[in-house]
C-alpha cells in the first residue's frame, strides 16, 4: 500500500494519465483501487487534517486555527469531464470547473470544495465556511476578497466566523501584495507545481477536490520532514 500511495504522489505531481505509471509502481488498477477506496473514505481528508496539525505545531501555533483566508480558482477541463458538472465562469470567460480552497493563516488548506465554473463565490464561500467550521470549531475569523458579497458575511456571522472583506490598494496599479489574500493565493500556487492540477482531468468533482488534499498532503509532508527530492534521492 506504500508503494501504492508513491505511486498517487507521483502521479499528482507528474501530471500523467493512470495507465503511464512507471513499471516500478504497482499495476495503474491497482493503484486506482486504493485511490478510489481511499477518496471515498475520506483518507485523504483525515491525512490532510493530521499533518496540518503537525505541521501548525511545527510553526509554534496550536494544531487547531482560529483565522482563515478564502479564495477561488476557475481552470479548465478536459474531454473526459461531463458538462453537467461543468460551467462558465462569467468574469474570466473560463468554460470549466471552479476550486474554493479555505486556509488557516500560513496558507495551509483546511477546506477544499469543487463545483461548475459557473457556481458564484457566495455559493462557494458559504460551502467552504461550512465545511471549514465543521472540521476546526474553532475558527472565529475570515478573510475574503471583493468578489464575495454580503452573503458570505451573513452566513459566517451565523457559524460565529467574523469574515472581512479586504480590497486592494486603489493607489496601487498592477500588480501588488494584498493584505491577507496572498496567503491564499500562495496556497493555490503551490499546488499548481502539482502537474495533475494544471487542467481538470477529473470525471468526478470528488475526485478533483481528492487531487487537491493529495497536493496539500505532498506540501505538508515535506514541510514537516524538512525532506524533499534531492535530499532522500541515492539514499536506499
Amino acid at each position: 500500500m506504500r508503494d501504492g500511495f508513491n505511486a498517487i504522489l507521483y502521479l499528482n505531481r507528474a501530471g500523467i494519465p493512470w495507465k503511464y505509471l512507471p513499471h516500478d509502481f504497482p499495476g495503474h488498477g491497482t493503484v486506482y483501487f486504493y485511490y478510489a477506496a481511499w477518496r471515498d473514505e475520506g483518507i485523504f481528508n483525515q491525512l490532510n487534517y493530521d499533518l496540518t496539525a503537525l505541521a501548525r505545531v511545527k510553526d509554534g501555533r496550536k494544531p487547531e486555527p482560529t483565522a482563515s483566508v478564502i479564495d477561488t480558482q476557475s481552470v479548465k477541463t478536459s474531454t473526459n469531464v461531463p458538462l453537467t458538472s461543468q460551467g462558465t465562469e462569467a468574469a474570466k470567460k473560463i468554460v470549466g470547473r471552479k476550486r474554493g480552497i479555505l486556509t488557516d493563516a500560513i496558507g495551509l488548506i483546511l477546506a477544499v470544495t469543487v463545483a461548475g465554473a459557473g457556481l458564484s463565490e457566495n455559493a462557494m464561500g458559504i460551502r467552504l465556511l461550512d465545511q471549514a467550521k465543521k472540521t476546526y470549531p474553532t475558527i472565529a475569523k475570515g478573510w475574503v476578497d471583493t468578489g464575495f458579497k454580503n452573503a458570505v458575511i451573513e452566513h459566517g456571522a451565523t457559524l460565529g466566523i467574523d469574515v472581512e472583506v479586504v480590497n486592494r490598494n486603489p493607489e496601487k496599479r498592477g500588480f501588488h501584495v494584498v493584505r491577507r489574500r496572498w496567503v491564499v493565493e500562495r496556497s493555490i500556487g503551490w499546488t499548481m507545481l502539482h502537474r495533475r492540477l494544471a487542467r481538470d482531468y477529473e470525471t468526478l468533482t470528488t475526485s478533483s477536490e481528492a487531487v487537491i488534499h493529495i497536493a496539500s498532503i505532498d506540501n505538508l509532508s515535506k514541510r514537516i520532514t524538512d525532506e524533499t527530492t534531492p535530499t532522500w534521492r541515492g539514499t536506499y
